[in-house]
């Protein structure tokens, strides 16, 4: 199977956009580097899900299919996907630090919920999700003025890609008159004012790419095309987080499969949050440097399987190497995301990837809030 969509290439394609504009973007001017999308507009809903994505898990839930269903029932049983899930924030200074982090934890644990009730929402038609989603969305609005702490991009960039997805599948598909214009304007404002400067510099490895990956998924829930632009452009070219310095070309190693099997995994399932968000926006993000991507998923997939792997020690990330390749570890719920891009989408040959999503089917949550999780429900075609 190919791609059969012909405007689905790194050049310039028209898509329609109704977000918000003008006062409501973050930024006028377009800060992208020497790279662009070639895009003229966003298309929404978007983030990780066009409302085609949207329409196919509620058709295929409806219909009772697998392995959509069984996605479903594990999706719909996680905590953070209740309409009675009790919202901890919103508080005026999240601080995620290594020497305490007040406010950290409220955060993504309402960031889980804000998503994963807007997307049973979608599914169920239940307004009772869309009012938890919208209510955990406005009081962090109307409370957040600052996140702090050593690892702050961390928590902006993780936490905000995770939000921003809820705030554009509410935005879109949200009951009429549940979100005026000036409190989606005041959200807007709180990821431009709070979010975006401590994730507009990049940084190294798989830290940089946190901040990549939010800035990204922020751009789109802000309709904010500029922004876009900057984390394309750092997708495609920066010398310390961008996708040929995170995965090694001929081998697939990942600049951190030194460091530990989590971070790999954490910097490969962000990698295709990433390159999802660019495909409903018309790109092949996934076909970047000839699909390194997939060479990083079926590296990592091939050595936690128990398989030999080759290793070079002076691959890494710009400031840090390691001697040897880390300890096998558990898999994390990123691979169905990969496997129906890569093997039912392209038709391109993943055996280690697909047995890993195989073994992990129906993907269960997404590590904290690290990833989207359940990609059995969320991203099966």
């Amino acid at each position: 199977m190919t791609n059969s969509h012909p405007r689905r290439r790194f050049l310039q394609i028209t898509a329609v956009g109704a977000g918000l504009a003008g006062a409501a973007s973050l930024y006028g001017a377009n800060q992208a580097g020497a790279v662009t999308s070639g895009l003229t507009a966003l298309t929404h809903p978007g983030v990780l899900h066009s409302r085609a994505d949207l329409d196919r898990m509620r058709s295929k839930v409806a219909a009772g299919a697998e392995p959509w269903l069984s996605g479903y029932n594990v999706f719909k049983a996680d905590p953070f996907s209740s309409s009675s899930y009790v919202m901890a924030g919103g508080r005026a200074t999240v601080t995620r630090d290594p020497a305490g982090d007040p406010g950290n934890t409220e955060l993504w644990r309402d960031c889980n919920a804000a998503y994963q009730n807007a997307v049973m929402w979608y599914i169920t038609r239940d307004t009772a999700h869309a009012t938890k989603a919208l209510q955990i969305i406005k009081s962090w609005t109307n409370a957040l003025e600052e996140i702090n702490g050593k690892d702050a991009e961390l928590a902006a960039g993780i936490y905000g890609a995770k939000l921003a997805t809820a705030v554009e599948i509410m935005h879109y598909t949200g009951p009429s008159g549940s979100w005026s214009m000036s409190e989606l304007a005041a959200t807007v404002a709180m990821f431009k004012n709070i979010f975006v400067p401590l994730i507009n510099i990049y940084g190294d490895g798989g830290y940089g790419l946190m901040g990549l990956k939010g800035m990204m998924q922020i751009a789109v829930a802000c309709n904010d095309l500029a922004r876009f632009d900057d984390a394309y452009n750092a997708f495609m070219t920066h010398t310390c987080c961008g996708l040929t310095k995170l995965i090694r070309s001929g081998s697939g190693q990942c600049c951190e499969s030194g460091r530990d099997q989590a971070h790999t995994q954490l910097i490969l399932g962000s990698l295709a949050e990433i390159c999802q968000a660019g495909w409903v926006q018309g790109l092949d993000m996934f076909g970047a440097s000839d699909s390194l991507l997939l060479s990083g998923y079926e590296y990592t997939a091939k050595y936690n399987l128990g398989n030999t792997v080759p290793y070079d020690a002076t691959f890494g990330r710009c400031s840090t190497k390691w001697p040897s390749l880390s300890a096998r570890g558990s898999f994390r719920n990123i691979y169905e995301i990969a496997y129906n891009h890569y093997v039912k989408r392209a038709g391109k040959s993943a055996p280690y990837t697909a047995q890993v999503a195989g073994r992990l089917r129906p993907e269960g949550d997404g590590t904290q809030c690290d990833h989207p999780g359940f990609g059995t429900l969320l991203f099966t075609l």
